[in-house]
């Protein structure tokens, strides 16, 4: 293995808009990779050393159908199991029809549904429902309590009939915690993060987490559009603004958000993708998945009208598995890797790869919050691959 590649891509990426970077691969359970570039500071000129802790955004979403399969596994639910049998708030969800009104849903909402982003549900979060959990909770917020007032909100379309991407992984998140009997953090930190040793990973930042977080910037076009800052290459098309380190998704102290809630550092996620990677064996020899529920995770579950709605630029040759993007046609993606790679990216830049295939997790950020999706992803697993 050569990952010069690697490194020297991360080095373009940074020399291009990208402020900085850091990455960390792991393969057979031990780490292989690891590697920092650009600024996490970029006014105060401090470099990137590869420690600092990233809001991952959506990247979380990974961990939240992990513990959701790991209730799976051991007979909490099936897939196709209705969501009101656990959360008896969703048993009176209703379809919005074109007129205003609305209607009974043609088929009952699963555990499928939200795995899958497939149950209708939106990411608009300024409505009713979060205006009611606000004033139930004294602003606090709590994942179930939210869960079940968005179960009053009227779905966009029936459960099954298209793809949307959404408040899904949310919802699941309560899910867990309902069935589990834990809060959805505990289960997590207990389930996951203390099994494979990852220390630097949490849903709540504290001021001392804050403190070793990289900045987060956004990237203003100043002339042009994406295409064309792609192509020209030219920082002088647009200027870094400081973002601030918050994460808007996260409602409220006592929201664990399933969809977009994880601060963690390279290493600490890069731990998981190795686990993923490794038949759900960590560093530490613990096991958090099954072989066989991994290779599940992975199976495209998306049928071809529901194909047509996953239809981002960076996923073409892809499906879409119970959470995670799944390489389906390696000829249209213009893919270098095997079929059985998949993963998932986060709003700032950060990237899961998991190749069970040659047992290689990778874990990728960088902290601008239009990250160029497009452009850094399709490279990036190539690159990969090129290294192996």
């Amino acid at each position: 293995m050569d990952f010069s590649p690697l490194a020297e891509f991360m080095d373009r990426l940074t020399g291009w808009i990208v402020p900085g970077n850091a990455a960390a691969v792991y393969r057979d359970g031990r780490l292989v990779f690891s590697y920092a570039s650009g600024l996490s500071d970029v006014e105060n000129a401090r470099p990137m050393l590869g420690g600092e802790l990233f809001n991952i955004w959506s990247c979380s979403k990974l961990t939240t159908v992990t513990a959701a399969l790991q209730l799976y596994e051991r007979g909490f639910f099936l897939l196709d199991d209705p969501i009101a049998e656990y959360l008896p708030a969703w048993r009176d969800a209703a379809v919005k029809e074109p007129d205003g009104g609305t209607r009974p849903p043609a088929r009952p909402l699963t555990v499928r549904h939200l795995f899958t982003m497939t149950a209708g549900l939106t990411y608009d979060t300024d409505t009713p429902a979060f205006e009611r959990a606000r004033a139930l909770t004294s602003g606090r917020m709590d994942t179930v309590t939210v869960a079940n007032c968005l179960a009053a909100e009227p779905l966009a379309f029936d459960p099954g009939e298209h793809w949307r991407y959404s408040l899904c992984h949310d919802v699941l998140a309560a899910l867990v915690e309902v069935v589990s009997g834990e809060r959805f953090a505990d289960y997590v930190r207990r389930h996951i993060w203390e099994p494979l040793d990852m220390r630097n990973s949490t849903y709540h930042p504290d001021a001392s987490d804050e403190a070793l977080m990289a900045e987060q910037y956004i990237w203003n076009v100043s002339s042009g559009g994406t295409v064309e800052l792609q192509r020209s290459g030219k920082r002088e098309n647009g200027v870094l603004r400081n973002a601030g380190k918050g994460v808007h998704l996260r409602f409220g102290p006592d929201y664990d958000s399933g969809g977009a809630g994880i601060t963690t550092s390279v290493d600490d996620y890069a731990r998981f993708a190795g686990a993923l990677a490794n038949g759900g064996i960590g560093p530490t020899g613990e096991r958090i998945l099954a072989p066989g529920t991994i290779e599940l995770m992975r199976t495209n579950q998306l049928t071809s009208a529901q194909l047509a709605d996953f239809n981002w630029n960076q996923f073409v040759g892809c499906g879409y598995g119970l959470g995670v993007r799944t390489t389906l046609d390696r000829a249209a993606a213009g893919f270098n890797g095997p079929r059985c790679e998949f993963g998932w990216g986060g709003a700032a830049g950060a990237t899961v790869i998991v190749d069970p295939e040659t047992r290689t997790g990778l874990f990728y950020a960088h902290h601008m919050l239009n990250p160029q999706e497009e452009y850094y992803q399709p490279r990036l697993r190539n690159v990969l691959y090129a290294c192996l």
